[in-house]
């Protein structure tokens, strides 16, 4: 069975952020590291390929001036192999880009199950999984909380706000996991070493047969137009009860219309 994990590099959240003052995108062009939500789908795709026989995870991911740091670190947990998309026309690339890009990619490995975060911590559209999934013609199963799977089907058990969904699918599939749904390993000392002689393929669009204009900054359908500062808090209104605390209370919400 082939496990691909889709992995996002991001800039390292304990780094002040920074905005382009042009685009107002954010600043991606220092050192990048695999994203927190990420870590949780390759730990999830190396457990589930440890219990089908001949199995392998590969990952792919998508980041500018040939980034591999973020990579490493999969690599380094357990992953065979990486699938890197790297080229400067993906500057300012959207969600739908971003989905054509990584199906295109996933296609290559030809994956019997595709795993990937819910969302990542730096976008947070939740929705590039689902265009992937459907670009690719693979039915998708999101939020998993649990998952498992015989090399056919897959089996999970799916996050709702009353608990959770039976859901099984047959394979090839697409499917999401939430934070939590496992516990990522830490990188051994011989897992890192091991990481720097894995094959990491680097692509271009020109490689995936994509047209430049289709992403990048030119096919995005949204456009940062301005960013300015969160206004500061006002100090509060501080009520003194002399026997009439809860009609000012009342008298307050009816003023900003809650009651």
């Amino acid at each position: 069975m082939n496990v691909v994990v889709c992995v996002k590099q991001i800039p390292d959240p304990a780094a002040p952020a920074s905005l382009d003052p042009t685009t107002h995108t954010l600043d991606r062009s220092g050192k990048l590291i695999l994203d927190d939500s990420d870590s949780y789908g390759v730990e999830m795709a190396l457990q589930l390929a440890a219990n089908v026989e001949g199995s392998e995870v590969t990952v792919v991911s998508m980041a500018p001036n040939s980034e591999t740091s973020g990579l490493r670190t999969a690599l380094a947990m357990g992953a065979a192999k990486a699938i890197l998309v790297s080229d400067g026309a993906l500057a300012g690339t959207d969600a739908l880009g971003t989905a054509k890009v990584l199906a295109a990619a996933i296609r290559r490995a030809e994956p019997d199950l595709v795993i990937a975060a819910t969302e990542s911590t730096d976008g947070y559209t939740g929705t590039v999984p689902v265009q992937v999934a459907e670009l690719l013609g693979l039915p998708s199963v999101t939020f998993a909380k649990a998952v498992a799977t015989d090399g056919s089907s897959v089996k999970v058990e799916r996050q709702t706000e009353a608990g959770y969904d039976d859901v099984e699918c047959s394979l090839p599939a697409v499917v999401t996991v939430t934070a939590g749904v496992v516990e990522p390993r830490y990188p051994s000392f011989k897992g890192i070493m091991a990481a720097k002689s894995k094959p990491v393929d680097t692509l271009s669009l020109a490689d995936l047969g994509i047209d430049p204009s289709e992403v990048g900054f030119t096919g995005a359908r949204q456009e940062i137009t301005d960013v300015s500062a969160a206004e500061s808090r006002s100090a509060g209104e501080i009520v003194v009860d002399e026997g009439d605390g809860a009609q000012r209370i009342v008298a307050f919400l009816e003023q900003i219309k809650v009651v």
